[in-house]
């Protein structure tokens, strides 16, 4: 009896001292046996994070992509245009840098204005092409799964030559992003191009002397904007200037057929055109337009070597009545034969070799 007695009281105080390790153990943050681990697996690990912050999930990679970018057209807006005036104080009201801190304040990137998307380049030999112009994109997609094309090979390479973001995504999710457009698993995400403002290509004519700008009305084709620019770049101007509205703006599209000269030259976009033009006029440029009818033939233009505004309509209707009606000259460009009228890309070209070939002649 005692002996159990002794046994009991053993067990007694061995289930006290249990209990008196258990407390100091979790006074202590250890665990005793196999108990204080389960109850720690019973816990959990909280909840499931979303898609976009999990390392290694592709929409977590789309987010990173899309982040870059956007911090990359930050930097390069803020590069193109400074805050500052050339001499380093403040900016003057309406001038570059006071316009983009604007916009910056308003929500959207330097640049941008409210409704503008990004442009989407899909299908193996655009996006390869595009890629080999030089267009200033932001992110290439390349579905995975697809079987060997040396296109997808050469655009992975030109895009990280370019320093721009590559997202491999699953082949549904770019046929989500692209909609019905058939992208051949790559597409190629353009920003909104980035336009100057027609007073800053006032200040380069100004200071090239004799100036020489271009400005278009009603040009809907973005392949004869981009060819407009080329020219426009080959032949000394200083700027293009495009409508806000109804007129070809520069996608995609357009920045290939200027060759990269849309990267040298300035192109600006008027909420007015016509208001651009008499501001212009004001300040001393001479507002040129072609005309298929006008009386004044390019070859008799004097005022080839004035600094000049060359306005050019479309190709179907060329100048609408209040441009022709802003300009100071009307000519047109002699032509042999029954053809009718050039596409804007064309006349430009042929009336920007003139007055160059004029201006050659008196240097």
């Amino acid at each position: 009896m005692a002996t159990g007695r002794r046994g009991g009281g053993g067990v007694a105080r061995g289930g006290q001292g249990g209990r008196a390790a258990k407390a100091g153990s979790h006074r202590k943050g250890a665990s005793a046996g196999s108990g204080g681990q389960r109850r720690r697996a019973l816990e959990g690990k909280g909840a499931t994070p979303p898609a976009e912050m999990r390392k290694g999930h592709p929409a977590q990679r789309r987010a990173a992509a899309v982040a870059r970018s956007d911090a990359a057209s930050t930097r390069t807006g803020a590069a193109a245009r400074p805050a500052a005036g050339r001499d380093g104080g403040p900016t003057r009201a309406g001038h570059t840098g006071q316009r983009d801190a604007a916009a910056a304040g308003r929500g959207g990137p330097a640049g941008r204005r409210p409704g503008e998307t990004d442009e989407l380049v899909v299908g193996r030999n655009s996006v390869v092409e595009a890629l080999r112009a030089g267009i200033p994109a932001a992110t290439l997609y390349i579905a995975g799964g697809l079987e060997y094309d040396e296109r997808l090979t050469e655009a992975r390479k030109l895009a990280g030559r370019a320093g721009m973001a590559v997202v491999d995504i699953g082949r549904f999710e770019l046929d989500r992003l692209c909609g019905v457009a058939p992208h051949q698993g790559l597409a190629l995400v353009v920003p909104p191009f980035r336009y100057a403002h027609p007073d800053d290509l006032l200040e380069r004519a100004r200071v090239a002397g004799p100036g020489l700008l271009v400005a278009l009305d009603g040009v809907t084709d973005p392949r004869n904007l981009g060819a407009v620019v080329r020219s426009a770049a080959a032949f000394g101007a200083q700027g293009v200037v495009v409508p806000e509205r109804r007129a070809a703006g520069m996608t995609a599209a357009a920045w290939k057929t200027s060759a990269g000269a849309a990267a040298r030259l300035p192109v600006a976009r008027a909420t007015n055109l016509n208001r651009t033009l008499r501001s212009y006029a004001d300040s001393g440029l001479v507002v040129v337009g072609l005309a298929a009818n006008a009386d004044i033939s390019l070859d008799e233009l004097e005022a080839a070597t004035d600094p000049i505004v060359l306005v050019v309509g479309s190709e179907g209707r060329g100048l609408s009545r209040l441009v022709g009606e802003n300009c100071d000259l009307l000519v047109r460009i002699p032509m042999a034969g029954e053809v009718e009228s050039l596409n804007a890309g064309v006349a430009a070209g042929v009336a920007l070799a003139e007055i160059a070939r004029r201006r050659r002649l008196t240097s």
